[in-house]
C-alpha cells in the first residue's frame, strides 16, 4: 500500500499554501476530500459510459433510457426510510467504504457481461438498481460522515470544497472518459471507475472518526423498536417547516432534472450528431461550472443567504435546459449544449451546498441518519416520474419537448420557491433543534411498557 500513500500525499493540498483556518489543514477532512476527488474521476467515466453503452451499443429507445435512469431511483423509494433507522444504530464510515467497493464491482460487471455476450438492457437495469441501492445507503452514510469531521457552522464551506474536489474531475474527466470510450469502447471504460473507487475506499479507511452508534431504547420487540425509530425520524421531518419546504422545492427540481437528463445524451448523439469523444469534451463544461459555483458559492450564500442562493441555482438550471430545447442542429447547437452543461453544474452546486448544509444544521446528531434518509426519500420520489415523463415525451413529442418542459418547470419552480417566506428570509444557517425537544417527540411513538 506504500505506493497508494505516496500518491495520496502528492494529491493532498500542501498545508503551507493554505490559510491557517482552512478546513484542508485537518487530516481527517483532507483524506475525505481526496477520496471524493479520486472517486469523482471514476464517476465521470460511468456517467458517460453507462448511458452511451445503452444508447449506442444497445440502441436503447428514449423510454428505455428513462427506465434506466428510473432504476437508479427505485431503491431510494424502497429503502431510504429503513436505511436511515439502521444508519443511526451503526458506524457510518464502514458503510461508506463498503458502498464504494460495491459500486466498483457492479460497474466492472458490465465489461465482463459484454465480453461474455450476456450484455442486454436488462443487465444495465440491474446494474442501475445496485448503484442506486448503494447511493441510498452508503450515500447517506457519506453525508453523515462529513458532519462527524466538520463543525456544523462550516458545513456550507465543506460542501463547497467537496464540490471543488468534484470539479477537478468534471473538467478533466469527461474529455479523458470520451477519449477512453473512443479507444476501448464504453463497456471496457467502466473498468477505470472500478479501479478508482477501490482506491477511494482504501483512502477512506484511514479517516479517524470516533463514533458511538446509538442503541435502540425502550421496551418491545426489535421490529416494534425499529418502526418506532422510523416514525420518530419521519415525524421530526414532518414537524419541521423548513425541512418540508426544502423537500418540496428540491424534490420538484429533481423531477425537472431527470426529465432533461434522460434525453440529454440522446439529443447530443442523434440531434447534434456528436461522437463519444466530442460529448466527453463538451462535458468538461460541467467542471467549469462546478468550479465557479464551488469557489464563489460560499460567498454567494453569505451575501444572499442560503435560501435565495438555492433558488438562484434552480433558475440557472432551468434557463440552461430551456436554452438547449431551442438550440439549432449545428455548431451553435453544440455551443448551446456545452453552455447548458455548465449552467446545470453551476446551478446544481448552488442548490446542494445550501440544501445539505441547511438540513444538517437543524438536525440533532442522534437523528442525522433518519433525517438524511427521509429527506433523500422525499426529494427523489418525484425523480422517477420525472425520468419516465421525460422519456415518454422524448419518444412521442420529440427530445426538445422534454428539455422545454424541464426548463419551464424549473423556472416556474424558482418563482414559487421565492414566494415561500421560510426560503426567502433564510439569510444564515439556523441553529439545530434542541435534543431534549426531539427526545420528547420520539417518546410519543416508542412502544410503552405494559402496566402491571
Amino acid at each position: 500500500m506504500s505506493w497508494l500513500l505516496k500518491t495520496t500525499r502528492r494529491i493532498l493540498p500542501k498545508r503551507r499554501w493554505l490559510p491557517a483556518d482552512d478546513l484542508l489543514r485537518d487530516l481527517a477532512y483532507r483524506r475525505l476530500w481526496t477520496s471524493i476527488l479520486i472517486s469523482s474521476f471514476g464517476g465521470q467515466v460511468t456517467m458517460l459510459a453507462l448511458p452511451l453503452t445503452a444508447a449506442v451499443l444497445l440502441q436503447a429507445t428514449p423510454t428505455q433510457m428513462g427506465l434506466l435512469t428510473a432504476m437508479e431511483i427505485v431503491p431510494f423509494v424502497l429503502f431510504s426510510l429503513p436505511a436511515g433507522v439502521w444508519l443511526d444504530r451503526v458506524r457510518k464510515l464502514p458503510v461508506y467504504i463498503v458502498g464504494e467497493i460495491m459500486i466498483g464491482l457492479s460497474v466492472a460487471s458490465v465489461p465482463v457481461a459484454w465480453w461474455a455476450g450476456w450484455l442486454t438492457i436488462g443487465w444495465l437495469y440491474v446494474v442501475g438498481l445496485v448503484i442506486g441501492t448503494v447511493y441510498t445507503v452508503a450515500g447517506s452514510a457519506a453525508q453523515i460522515v462529513l458532519t462527524q469531521v466538520v463543525p456544523r457552522e462550516r458545513l456550507v464551506e465543506a460542501h463547497a470544497k467537496n464540490a471543488l474536489a468534484s470539479s477537478g474531475a468534471e473538467v478533466a474527466g469527461p474529455g479523458l472518459a470520451g477519449a477512453l470510450i473512443k479507444v476501448v469502447g464504453a463497456p471496457l471504460a467502466l473498468l477505470v471507475d472500478a479501479v478508482l473507487v477501490s482506491i477511494s475506499a482504501a483512502i477512506l479507511r484511514g479517516v479517524a472518526i470516533h463514533e458511538q452508534p446509538a442503541r435502540p431504547g425502550g421496551e418491545g420487540t426489535a421490529m416494534a423498536l425499529f418502526w418506532a425509530d422510523l416514525k420518530a425520524g419521519v415525524r421530526f421531518v414532518a414537524r419541521h417547516r423548513l425541512l418540508i419546504a426544502l423537500a418540496l422545492v428540491v424534490g420538484s427540481w429533481q423531477a425537472c432534472h431527470h426529465a432533461a437528463l434522460v434525453v440529454q445524451i440522446l439529443f447530443a448523439t442523434r440531434t447534434l450528431g456528436l461522437s463519444e469523444q466530442a460529448i466527453g469534451l463538451s462535458y468538461t463544461a460541467m467542471g467549469v461550472g462546478t468550479i465557479l459555483a464551488s469557489v464563489f458559492g460560499n460567498r454567494i450564500s453569505r451575501r444572499l443567504g442560503p435560501g435565495p442562493s438555492l433558488v438562484l441555482g434552480i433558475a440557472i438550471c432551468g434557463a440552461g435546459w430551456l436554452l438547449l430545447s431551442v438550440a439549432p442542429a449545428n455548431a451553435w447547437g453544440v455551443a448551446a449544449f456545452t453552455g447548458t452543461l455548465m449552467m446545470f453544474s453551476t446551478g446544481a452546486v448552488l442548490i446542494f451546498i445550501n440544501f445539505l448544509a441547511l438540513r444538517q444544521s437543524v438536525t440533532p446528531a442522534p437523528l442525522l441518519g433518519r433525517m438524511t434518509s427521509t429527506m433523500r426519500w422525499l426529494i427523489l420520489i418525484p425523480a422517477g416520474p420525472g425520468a419516465l415523463l421525460g422519456g415518454w415525451l422524448g419518444e412521442h413529442s420529440g427530445l426538445r419537448t422534454s428539455l422545454a418542459v424541464a426548463g419551464c418547470g424549473a423556472l416556474l419552480l424558482a418563482v414559487a420557491a421565492l414566494r415561500l417566506d421560510v426560503i426567502r428570509n433564510l439569510k444564515s444557517l439556523p441553529e439545530p433543534e434542541r435534543e431534549s425537544e426531539w427526545l420528547g417527540a420520539e417518546a410519543d411513538v416508542r412502544p410503552q411498557p405494559a402496566v402491571t
